[in-house]
């Protein structure tokens, strides 16, 4: 289903004021990150026809095995399956991508160190390798025991009040600080001589669920809090929010859908009657100083892959980049020894990670390779996928998108993609609320997660964990979670015989 186009005004006309890029005419909705190139009427005709959703579940639609378009890595059947780089960046890409990788998974060390280029980490972080929260590229893990460190999954932390954004009147921006004394995220590691800010503390409540067919799973309801505060307490309005740790696959396509046809699917009113609103998260860009949309992270927090892999730097691993040039990260005021201790940053720049090196992490982001489907054609899968689309699930989960042509980008050009999201806020209902809201997303919304690689999950990273904190042990028990916008569809697949949810898990498998 694809949405008439109801977005506010007000937001509209912040989007557009941007300034003018070359081949962008002045009342397009347009993207600051992204040179785009007009499509054509000829174009915007065959883009329609191709992403109009399927009706006929008989066989495979065509090139639905390559979800990524050219880009499309092969399915390798061991961890590494969302390692490999994009097929169609070429060698000098892939040099790129070699590169950007090194830097992804080494492992930083303090300041002062014999080895200038990886020292400059904390003094306060969250892991010590992007890659140790982003296994094999793929999504982190919550703890499995109470006693074991949490790496993979960290808590976001606010409180309520503070200015708008000073740069544009946001509609609807909901107005947060972080705490005065732990800042906007816990960090639950140190470096030595300096308090760990304390460690989060997770209880779970099993909820059995029986289905009418009499098949019965258990649903994890977790609860977090903040335990043994280094700093002392903090603020008592404290808002938490968990969240773990994405899966890297695809990224760069998702960054090159053109604005305009993500908005396309928004509905903040529910003007069509259906209950799914989905709206957009318009965020102020650290790069561009301008209002943006938010695509990135689990509340659509981030418009770019620069901007989210420099917020990770900061705030994951305490390291200064150019949008973040604090050499002590999230430390605040109240953490004096964090404040006065040594950084690792350059007497060139001033910085711990260069510009030059950002670009490469960036670049290594954006090109990592989808892989390909398997069993497309399988008929227990195709029955899954008519499950999948006659529950609603499309809805918010929009299958695919023809990405713009892009000036410098052509592995991210002109691509027909499947990725299963429309990158939009909905509301999910209490039971995955984390009541800490993020710009306009407020605290039971979160942005529609992309489906391609789910299936790979528990193959690359260990075990199976869904969520934005993990908390869903199969694919199944993630969609009983589903409520708010989604508890039609959540509905639907509840009262399903077991064979039609067994259809439906395979097809989810296939992405």
């Amino acid at each position: 289903m694809t949405r008439t186009l109801r977005f506010p005004a007000a937001a509209l006309a912040l989007l557009c004021a941007a300034p003018p890029l070359a081949r962008a005419d002045a009342g397009d909705l347009r993207d600051l990150h992204l040179p785009l190139l007009p499509r054509t009427a000829a174009e915007a005709a065959r883009i329609a026809a191709v992403t109009a959703p399927a009706r006929d579940f008989s066989a495979p639609e065509r090139f639905e095995a390559k979800p990524a378009g050219a880009a499309t890595v092969r399915a390798r059947p061991t961890a590494d399956a969302f390692s490999d780089p994009s097929a169609n960046i070429g060698l000098e890409g892939r040099m790129t991508f070699n590169l950007g990788n090194g830097l992804f998974t080494k492992a930083w060390v303090s300041a002062p160190s014999s080895t200038k280029a990886s020292d400059g980490l904390g003094p306060l972080f969250n892991a010590r390798a992007c890659q140790l929260c982003h296994l094999k590229d793929g999504r982190g893990l919550p703890p499995a025991t109470p006693d074991e460190d949490a790496i993979g999954l960290f808590l976001r932390l606010s409180v309520p009040g503070g200015p708008a954004p000073e740069t544009a009147l946001i509609p609807d921006w909901i107005a947060t600080n972080p705490d005065p004394v732990y800042g906007g995220q816990l960090q639950n590691f140190s470096l030595a001589g300096i308090p760990a800010e304390g460690r989060m503390r997770i209880e779970t409540t099993e909820i059995p669920l029986t289905f009418p067919d009499g098949e019965a799973i258990i649903l994890h309801a977790p609860s977090y809090a903040l335990a043994d505060p280094g700093y002392g307490m903090p603020a008592p309005d404290l808002m938490l929010s968990p969240r773990v740790a994405q899966q890297m696959i695809g990224l760069g396509l998702l960054e090159a859908i053109p604005a305009a046809e993500i908005l396309a699917h928004a509905d903040p009113d529910d003007a069509d009657g259906d209950g799914v609103s989905g709206r957009a998260n318009i965020v102020v860009s650290a790069r561009y100083g301008a209002p943006m949309l938010g695509r990135f992270g689990h509340k659509a927090g981030q418009p770019t892959i620069e901007e989210q892999s420099a917020g990770a730097f900061s705030g994951d691993m305490g390291l200064s980049t150019p949008l973040h040039p604090s050499g002590h990260g999230d430390c605040t005021a109240g953490q004096s020894a964090c404040i006065v201790a040594e950084t690792g940053a350059d007497p060139s720049d001033g910085l711990e990670v260069s510009q030059a090196n950002l670009d490469l992490v960036t670049f290594y982001a954006r090109n990592l390779g989808v892989p390909e489907r398997r069993g497309a054609g399988d008929p227990e899968v195709l029955r899954g996928k008519e499950v999948f689309y006659s529950a609603g699930c499309i809805s918010c989960h929009v299958p695919k998108y023809v990405t713009g042509r892009i000036e410098g980008k052509v592995a991210q050009s002109f691509q027909l993609i499947w990725p299963y999201t429309d990158l939009l806020l909905h509301d999910m209902g209490e039971g995955l609320a984390d009541h800490r809201p993020e710009g306009r997303a407020t605290g039971a919304e979160w942005r529609t997660a992309p489906l391609w690689g789910i299936g790979l999950t528990a193959q690359v990273s260990g075990r199976e964990s869904y969520l934005h904190d993990g908390r869903a042990t199969s694919l199944i028990e993630a969609v009983m979670w589903h409520g708010g916008e989604a508890q039609a569809a959540r509905d639907a697949v509840y009262h399903l015989p077991k064979e039609d949810r067994d259809a439906l898990v395979r097809f989810l498998g296939s992405l």
